[in-house]
């Protein structure tokens, strides 16, 4: 492999790192209204953060705004870097967006973007290609691809970018339990292998085999950020243990 690639390939150099990601009374509002409030938090390396809340809690605003595709009109985002470092995080959305190309053609043109060597693109591509099982469907156009297949695609070519943190919005959601399986399986092995994961999720038992963490939203406040342990041994808002008993909260 080529020395592109080799680095692309390599661990992430530790002393580079953009994390921790400090929130310091983070806000958004539209048109004078807020959607997320007086957030603080600090999200460190390594970690399995599961973002939670009812339906228009914010939890997708929440994963924007750390991601740096909005900025918060309120408070401060805080990279350990001091500076927004796109290349180094990615985010995989609910309904995974796949250039109108085969599955190879979408892992290459990121790549590309990055300004990597055509032959480490090809080495990359086909490493990521036999490690998530993709061999069969490369040269099939992606948007024909099943959800399942969509959105192994969309977390294998997060993964072909060695981000070091991936903002994960939902990414099971619509899968059978079968792809859901795989999704876990993939996003476990990408947090072994050094990767900080931020993911929102209603599926409390994908919760609690995959966080670590828990920050748990209410009508855009962070109200709990605990160990998922704690969390979900007892919770200590009430409106934490209505969503654990599955009562609607508003």
């Amino acid at each position: 492999m080529g020395t592109g690639a080799t680095g692309m390939m390599a661990a992430r150099d530790l002393s580079a790192s953009i994390l921790p990601l400090s929130l310091d009374g983070v806000g958004y509002a539209v048109a004078g209204k807020p959607l997320l409030s007086d957030i603080t938090l600090r999200i460190e390396a390594g970690r399995r953060l599961i973002v939670m809340g009812a339906n228009g809690a914010g939890k997708s605003l929440f994963l924007r705004l750390c991601h740096g595709l909005i900025d918060p009109t309120t408070g401060r985002r805080l990279w350990a870097s001091g500076e927004h470092r796109a290349e180094a995080q990615a985010m995989v959305l609910q309904r995974p967006v796949l250039l109108r190309r085969s599955v190879a053609a979408n892992l290459d043109y990121p790549l590309a973007l990055k300004g990597l060597p055509r032959a480490d693109r090809r080495e990359i591509v086909a490493r990521t290609l036999d490690r998530f099982g993709l061999n069969a469907l490369a040269e099939r156009p992606a948007r024909l691809l099943s959800g399942g297949e969509q959105q192994r695609l969309a977390l294998a070519r997060a993964w072909a970018m060695r981000p070091q943190v991936l903002f994960l919005d939902e990414p099971s959601s619509a899968l059978d339990p079968s792809a859901t399986k795989i999704i876990e399986e993939m996003v476990a092995q990408f947090s072994d292998e050094g990767m900080t994961i931020v993911m929102t999720t209603h599926n409390l038992g994908q919760a609690r085999r995959l966080g670590d963490q828990v920050a748990f939203l209410h009508r855009g406040r962070l109200i709990e950020h605990r160990s998922a342990a704690e969390f979900f041994a007892g919770p200590e808002t009430a409106e934490a243990r209505a969503f654990l008993a599955g009562d609607l909260i508003w």
